[in-house]
């Protein structure tokens, strides 16, 4: 038998469970035990913290039986979704995200809406009936792509390069806000954000979706041993032995328009520890966008909005809201401790992403 490397969670089922920090990763391990708690958690795979071990030991390369079981679980993960990777027309989208067994919020890399190009972007379009949507999330992409495998990232003293890119094409339409830019103004920095990427990389920004999953998936391992996480273990006495796990999940949406959103919330007053349910989102959002302090947020709960604060989510959406103040207690009584969790809610249908003590 070949060893397992690979964990499928998803429709109510999980290889794998809460209990599975080291091998799962602290993300691998709670999304396994939300599955299996019943809660909605868009389905994945986690490859486990053994490969990252095997990656960092063996020059960059992988257990040979590794190919084989991600594409067993890409094509399960098809299945459930009803969408293929590479598709023109119905394109599967995922995110790839790291988790090690001791939480380190911010210090790997995560890549969002993988699987676009210059051919799914228009399936996207088609599939979800919005261009705008489609090209925000190719323009994201290709930012984060470019920043976390191909390597573009702001030198000393220099302020992020796709940010200044944004930044003036903002300028030149008259408009304050990303959400204001429109469908043509996004393709065109799909373009030069490619061209930014060439100019000063050399690296060609990859077409075919299976060179970008693995591009993403070796990043979030050689993310491990990047600097800021090698500095976090030290200050926080984490063994470096322990590598990180890599969690691809079909992406949710929260861009896609006014029904949707993204947030982070708390089971309890981070601040006072006080039992009311506290946490943040926003409307027609990515889940960057609530932590790079771009857009105001507005509070989750009615009672915590301030003067000129934006609508809460209680009030914008209640069912939503009632939801998930009923799935974070859930999850506080089950994990016996106060709990950090994210979401997304796309077309008013709440999702789970993580939770953790």
């Amino acid at each position: 038998m070949s060893k397992q490397y690979v964990y499928y969670f998803g429709n109510g089922k999980a290889d794998g469970e809460g209990s599975q920090k080291q091998l799962l990763g602290g993300k691998g391990a709670n999304l396994a035990e939300m599955v299996n708690l019943g809660l909605p958690v868009p389905p994945g795979i986690t490859i486990t913290t053994e490969v990252c071990t095997y990656y960092n030991d063996h020059d960059l390369s992988y257990p040979p039986e590794l190919k084989a079981q991600v594409t067993e679980s890409l094509k399960k993960l098809e299945s459930e979704m009803d969408a293929k990777f590479s598709d023109s027309d119905n394109p599967l989208l995922v995110s790839v995200r790291s988790g090690a067994a001791v939480s380190m919020p911010g210090m790997m890399d995560t890549v969002l809406n993988l699987g676009l190009n210059d051919t799914t972007v228009q399936g996207l379009a088609k599939a979800s009936g919005n261009e705008r949507f489609a090209w925000d999330s190719y323009r994201r992409f290709v930012q984060m792509y470019g920043d976390v495998v191909l390597g573009l990232k702001a030198e000393k003293d220099e302020e992020d390069p796709f940010e200044v890119i944004l930044e003036k094409k903002k300028k030149a339409r008259g408009v304050k806000e990303d959400v204001e830019l429109q469908a043509g103004d996004l393709k065109e920095l799909v373009d030069e954000f490619k061209a930014e990427i060439k100019r000063r990389t050399g690296k060609t920004f990859p077409q075919d979706p299976t060179e970008q999953l693995w591009g993403a998936i070796g990043a979030v391992f050689g993310s491990w041993n990047n600097e800021r996480a090698f500095a976090y273990r030290r200050l926080n006495d984490i063994s470096h032995d322990i590598g990180t796990a890599v969690n691809v999940q079909a992406m949710v949406f929260g861009n896609l328009g006014d029904d949707c959103g993204t947030g982070v919330a708390f089971t309890r007053d981070p601040s006072t520890g006080e039992k009311t349910f506290f946490g943040e989102y926003l409307i027609n959002a990515q889940g960057e966008d609530v932590v790079a302090g771009i857009r105001t947020p507005g509070p989750i709960k009615k009672e915590n909005r301030g003067e000129g604060d934006p609508i809460s989510l209680e009030e914008a959406m209640p069912e939503v809201y009632k939801q998930l103040n009923e799935i974070a207690q859930k999850l506080e009584n089950h994990y016996r401790d106060m709990q950090d969790i994210e979401f997304t809610i796309q077309r008013n249908r709440l999702f789970m992403l993580q939770t953790r003590n």
